[in-house]
């Protein structure tokens, strides 16, 4: 029988003690924060896409047709590190990457391939950046997951080459009980 970790943390004849330990887990923002986060995705865009590609730290709307790579972190603090960006952003993304080597039409599967790559070095630095020792999953490329506890989310948006890259830590696990959502505090603070 599989169990979740959300199922092992609520379950069983001990559910006091592991209800204790859960509500002791961190949320991202009292791990790593919107710098840092910045920070890792401009080395990886240096070193992956070239030294002269350069993430400016300017919010924009996405545009209706995303796509979204990510990559789950499992360790002391669980969640998934998402990039989501337009599909043509996400092409001349996959182009940078191949260089002179990219064909002349795109498929899928290389825009897949690349971007999920960018996913996976940005979401193995933030892994590196979080306590104790966590385990990284294969990247993934489609709809991004849902955010299932704002309080747990950490977002930081982006430009590159004049469009929007938003790059999003967000916890894998809903919010515990008495732990409001940040829109619940009438002063606009989480209250822990």
């Amino acid at each position: 029988m599989t169990v979740s970790h959300e199922q092992w943390l609520f379950s069983g004849s001990d559910t006091g003690e592991r209800r204790r330990a859960g509500e002791a887990r961190p949320v991202i923002g009292e791990l790593i924060d919107e710098g840092t986060i910045e920070s890792i995705a401009q080395e990886a865009w240096i070193s992956l896409v070239g030294e002269d590609e350069v993430l400016v730290p300017l919010p924009a709307d996405l545009p209706a047709d995303v796509i979204s790579s990510w990559v789950d972190v499992v360790g002391p603090w669980t969640g998934t590190v998402v990039l989501t960006t337009g599909q043509g952003t996400a092409e001349d993304l996959c182009r940078a990457l191949l260089g002179p080597a990219a064909p002349p039409v795109i498929e899928h599967e290389d825009v897949a391939d690349a971007f999920g790559e960018i996913a996976n070095v940005v979401g193995g630095n933030v892994k590196a950046a979080l306590p104790g020792p966590s385990g990284l999953s294969l990247p993934d490329v489609g709809d991004a997951p849902a955010v299932r506890n704002p309080a747990d989310l950490v977002r930081v948006d982006l430009l590159w080459r004049g469009e929007p890259v938003s790059i999003s830590v967000q916890g894998a696990l809903p919010a515990l009980p008495g732990r409001p959502f940040p829109h619940d505090n009438d002063e606009n603070e989480v209250q822990l």
